[in-house]
Formats: structure tokens, C-alpha cells, sequence
């Protein structure tokens, strides 16, 4: 017979049993259910509501059943429906009737907020320690290539020369953001729905922060409907791991581009690519391409969430129950994919040369030669034009504005002297541009040393 069943008078059909239960997927949330339950029974019995002995029998039950469950021993039964009422029956079944007293005042509606308040906190903390990792990986290969120059693009043109330690460290800020919206995130998380009851709390004195206390909360609910009702802070957490994705995905498609022949930028490590089952030259960024493709996965779980949510009349709704398919299976693919991509890229092989020789052909010193007459006295928009015909002169010879001698310089402007061959360098384009922020060797070097601090959490 159901825990609920009093008011029924004929089973469950089994196909509604499969159904309704939600075992296979919330099992996991098996230690958060046991830790709330130790604490809600430590509170009923410091207040009376019931006795110290089955109180303190109940705490060391729950104990013993987490070993059990731990060690393998417990099977969880589909007919109990959801690792509550799971850990309940068995908690039953051990010591009787006192523990049928552990539900005093309390409601699964407030239950299963409270667990998965628990389970995604932590989770959160491990992504937060997998995406230092990320980091820090990204600064170690800043640190080694700030003198190695490449192409920054726009519309995927090339468009300005960069160090590799700048484009890298671009990333890093993204990342960082992503940092942020998780710890944004944990402190909405961080608050404890326990004591909300079904929707109305309950008459019962219960001490709602000892519990919150004892489980390591920050605040207690200000609302019992609201603390049962919503799951904004799985969707927030939802929203940003699809942003924290949406990062990892721009940043392999940038190196599916750089691994292909066509810009050989770089080369993946044997360990983290794929070869051809019919072509035997091909070796396949497959890692970077499941990051990407694996990104569309974890947005497909944001919409479950706000789609789920969006009709809901208060309280809580049985629709509640998809919160958890949903927003673990972005957990989980997000901590399949940072560790992977993190050891990716820490690896890969970065070809210098290849970088600085699209530098040369790219006409990405046009800028600075435009400025360098401007610094002569040119307005810019007429230096502009003046370089913009001189790149389309030296596209018709097959040139590089290097190329160029001092007497072909002189037909497009007086202006111009031997000076210009240092001001268009490729040194001269990055270093140059020291604005807090910038390119530049050093203030790349302040922008780590920044990142550094920052991370030291």
C-alpha cells in the first residue's frame, strides 16, 4: 500500500506506477533526501514535537541506511515512487512506527525543493572548480605565446594583427563571466524551502533556521507558496551553463577552423582527435565538434525548463517532476565537457609560424598605416581611402604593403618617409597598442596577472 494510499480504495495501475515514479532519475539525489531528513528529525525532536529517543533513533536509522545505500545494499522500488517516499519506506520498515513520525510536518512538495536545492549547489560548486581548471589552462598558454602574433577577424576576415595571448585571454573573460553567473546563481540557490509544508506550513513550531543551519543554508524562504513553487534557481542555473556552452562552443568552432588545412593554426593531440574509417590522411577535431554539437543539449534542457513553468498555477504542480531530467542532464553534460576540453586544449600543438605568415598576407597593418598618416597630419577618413587604395594596388601586383618600395609609397602620399616601415611592423601593430585592455605584450601580462588574482578563490 502507497504511504498516501488511506484514501484509495483500489491500486495503482501498473503503468501508472511506471508512470508517475520518478526513482530512476532522482535516485541520485539519495544523500541531500537522507541530510535533510537527519536534520528535519533533529529539529522535531529539539522541539518537542517529537520525543528525544525516536528522534535520535530516527538519525541513527537514516545513517545506517546511507551506508547501506552507499555500499550497494538498498535496491530503490519503482512502487515507491521517488527516493522520498524510498528512503521512508525503508526507514519504516527498519524501526516501525517511529518511523512514521519523521513526516511530522513536513511535505514532499517542500522535500523535493529542499533536495534538489542541495544536490545543484553542490553540482554548481564542481562546475565552478572545473571551470577554474579551464581557466587556468588558458592562462598557461597565454603566458607561453605573447609574442606570438596572429589575425584577429571580423566578419571571419582578417582584419588586425594580435597576439595569440590576447585572443586566448578574450576566452578567459567570457569564462570568467560564467564564473560569475554560477555564483550569482548558488546564492538564490542558497536558501532553504524546508518548513513550507504542502503550500501553508503547518502548526507545528517547527525551528525552521536550526534546520537551515544544520544544513548549511543561508536564508530560510520567505514564502511557503513561493517555497514550493518555483524552480526559478534551476532555471537561472540552466541559463547559465546554456551561456557557459555557448562559450565552449565558439571557442571549438574557432578550433575546428585552426586545425584545418585551410588556416593550420593548430593541430590537436593524437589523444584527443579521431581518424577516418575510409580516408587514412584525416585526422578529425571530434572532440571540439561534440562540444559544439553537445551545446545545443544543454539549451534544449533551458526550454524544457521555462516551458514546463511557464502555465503553472501555485502551488506546486505534478509538471515540477520534469525539473529534473531536464536540468541534470545539463549538469551532467557540461561536467562531461569541460574536462575534456580542458586537457584538448592544454595539448594541442600551436603553429607560430602559420599565424604570423597570415599576419603578412592579410593586409592587418592597414589600420596602423592609416594612422600613421593621421599622426602625419591626415584627417582620417581621407587617410582611409588613401590606404584603401593602396591595398587594392597592392592586391593588383600581388604585394604586401611591406613590399613596397619608398618611390611607389610617395605616389599615394608626400606624407610618407622610411619611417613607415617600423610604424606598419607587425611588433609595432600589437605592441603599440597599450591601452588598458589591449593587445600589447604588457598590458596582456596586466590582463593575466588580473585573471590570476581573480581566480584565486
Amino acid at each position: 500500500m502507497k504511504l498516501w494510499g488511506g484514501r484509495f480504495s483500489k491500486a495503482q495501475d501498473e503503468l501508472t506506477d511506471d508512470f508517475n515514479s520518478s526513482i530512476r532519475f532522482d535516485a541520485r539525489m539519495y544523500r541531500q533526501d537522507i541530510e535533510g531528513s537527519i536534520a528535519h528529525a533533529a529539529m522535531l525532536g529539539k522541539q518537542g514535537i517529537i520525543t528525544a529517543e525516536d528522534s535520535e533513533l530516527i538519525q541513527k536509522t537514516l545513517r545506517e541506511i546511507l551506508s547501506d545505500v552507499e555500499a550497494g545494499k538498498v535496491e530503490f522500488l519503482i512502487d515507491a515512487e521517488d527516493i522520498h517516499m524510498n528512503i521512508e519506506k525503508i526507514l519504516i520498515e527498519r524501526i516501525g512506527d517511529v518511523g512514521k513520525r519523521l513526516h511530522t510536518g513536513r511535505s514532499r512538495n517542500d522535500q523535493v525543493a529542499l533536495d534538489i536545492r542541495m544536490y545543484l549547489k553542490e553540482e554548481t560548486l564542481t562546475i565552478k572548480n572545473m571551470l577554474k581548471d579551464l581557466e587556468l589552462t588558458i592562462l598557461d598558454i597565454a603566458e607561453r605565446n605573447t609574442s606570438v602574433i596572429m589575425p584577429g577577424y571580423t566578419h571571419l576576415q582578417r582584419a588586425q594583427p594580435i597576439s595569440l595571448a590576447h585572443h586566448m585571454m578574450a576566452y578567459f573573460q567570457m569564462f570568467k563571466r560564467d564564473i560569475e553567473r554560477l555564483n550569482d546563481c548558488y546564492k538564490r540557490m542558497n536558501i532553504m524551502p524546508l518548513g513550507s509544508g504542502a503550500l501553508a506550513g503547518t502548526t507545528y513550531p517547527l525551528d525552521r533556521q536550526f534546520v537551515c543551519e544544520s544544513l548549511g543554508f543561508a536564508a530560510v524562504t520567505e514564502n511557503s507558496l513561493d517555497g514550493v513553487s518555483d524552480r526559478d534557481f534551476a532555471i537561472e542555473l540552466a541559463s547559465a551553463l546554456s551561456i557557459l556552452m555557448m562559450h565552449t562552443s565558439r571557442f571549438s568552432e574557432e578550433l575546428i577552423l585552426w586545425s584545418s588545412h585551410e588556416f593550420a593554426f593548430v593541430e590537436m593531440d593524437d589523444a584527443f582527435s579521431t581518424g577516418s574509417s575510409i580516408m587514412p590522411q584525416k585526422k578529425n577535431p571530434d572532440v571540439a565538434e561534440l562540444v559544439r554539437g553537445k551545446t545545443g543539449r544543454v539549451y534544449g534542457s533551458l526550454i524544457t525548463l521555462l516551458t514546463m513553468m511557464k502555465g503553472l498555477p501555485l502551488a506546486y504542480n505534478k509538471d515540477m517532476q520534469e525539473d529534473k531530467e531536464a536540468i541534470f542532464d545539463a549538469v551532467d553534460t557540461v561536467k562531461m565537457c569541460l574536462p575534456v576540453f580542458t586537457k584538448m586544449i592544454a595539448t594541442m600543438k600551436i603553429k607560430q609560424e602559420n599565424m604570423l605568415n597570415a599576419c603578412k598576407y592579410g593586409f592587418v597593418n592597414a589600420t596602423d598605416a592609416a594612422d600613421y598618416l593621421v599622426k602625419k597630419g591626415m584627417p582620417f577618413r581621407s587617410a582611409h581611402e588613401v590606404i584603401g587604395k593602396m591595398v587594392a594596388f597592392c592586391i593588383s601586383q600581388n604585394k604586401t604593403l611591406e613590399d613596397l618600395t619608398m618611390d611607389q609609397f610617395r605616389e599615394f602620399s608626400e606624407l610618407i618617409s622610411d619611417d613607415i616601415y617600423e610604424a606598419i611592423s607587425l611588433n609595432t601593430c600589437v605592441n603599440e597598442r597599450t591601452v588598458y585592455g589591449g593587445p600589447s605584450r604588457e598590458a596582456v601580462k596586466k590582463a593575466i596577472k588580473n585573471a590570476r588574482d581573480f581566480l584565486d578563490f
